[in-house]
């Protein structure tokens, strides 16, 4: 029999309900961890120039937490509070988790398509400034696919109100906490989808950019962590078109950077479809739940 999340001893809480705190469930008190852990991430990582290697570490934990998740939902005392307290909202929830990981992930798939295309060209014809251009042309498609993602999301979760009538009751912390956990997931993965789409520059600071990362011979590891890989190759790909000279010096450096954005995003993707493996277990159980 799953333990209850009120007290272990689960058939004795009618008795001790009115006299003694009720005692939450593992599971509980390992979401609430997990949440704590990715506060923690988000605000030593909360600058406009995170590194992919945070966002990874951040999917890590959010994957961490998701699993606790799926694990609750399984209890049968969780059935119950979903069933008569705000299912409603906590279905829609899930929702919203799969359509932005969904979003994200389309963003990185078509991005990487575009990556590899252009290092091909390069590796045959030593140029391809045609296939950069497309490149340039792909981005903008999915900078306006992330831009009206994180309208919807933020849309969607202006009209999301979660409600109690068993506030300081465990119902209604079991309840919060699943909106905790949306609030928690969605911030996360709208700034990864920024971070997919890269800051909004002109041309002079993004060359800037480019000249820092490829005119000088030795770049530190520390300050080549700090960038946005993203926003790097875009920046290196506008200089290549709009730049003539040095082209040929600068196409070894540009095969490097398309590289190494390539492991980063091969890296988000599997994490998020680990993720979304998760989100889909979780709201299939719910619609399991609600059903019944």
């Amino acid at each position: 029999m799953a333990d209850s999340f009120f007290n272990p001893n689960s058939h004795y809480n009618h008795i001790r309900s009115t006299s003694l705190p009720s005692k939450p469930h593992p599971l509980i008190l390992k979401c609430n961890e997990y949440l704590a852990k990715l506060e923690a991430l988000d605000a030593a990582s909360s600058s406009p120039s995170s590194s992919s290697s945070s966002f990874s570490h951040k999917l890590s934990e959010l994957q961490e937490l998701h699993d606790s998740v799926e694990k609750l939902v399984q209890l049968s005392d969780t059935r119950e509070v979903l069933v008569h307290e705000c299912h409603d909202e906590i279905l829609d929830g899930s929702l919203r988790l799969l359509d932005a990981c969904t979003a994200a992930k389309d963003a990185l798939l078509h991005t990487k398509e575009c990556a590899r295309e252009v290092q091909s060209i390069m590796r045959r014809k030593r140029g391809g400034e045609m296939e950069v251009r497309k490149y340039l042309t792909s981005r903008k498609v999915v900078k306006k696919a992330i831009s009206k993602a994180l309208a919807n999301l933020k849309s969607a979760s202006n009209k999301c109100k979660f409600s109690s009538t068993h506030k300081g009751h465990q119902k209604g912390e079991l309840v919060s906490l699943f909106k905790d956990v949306e609030v928690v997931t969605v911030h996360i993965l709208e700034s990864l989808l920024s971070f997919i789409s890269g800051p909004t520059q002109s041309k002079s600071s993004n060359w800037s950019l480019v000249s820092k990362l490829m005119g000088n011979k030795r770049v530190s590891s520390t300050q080549e962590d700090d960038e946005n890989e993203f926003a790097v190759v875009d920046a290196a790909l506008q200089s290549f078109v709009f730049h003539s000279a040095g082209k040929s010096e600068n196409i070894d450096n540009l095969q490097n950077q398309l590289e190494n954005l390539e492991t980063v995003i091969q890296d988000f993707v599997e994490r998020l479809e680990a993720l979304l493996r998760r989100f889909i277990k979780t709201r299939v159980a719910l619609l399991n739940i609600l059903d019944h």
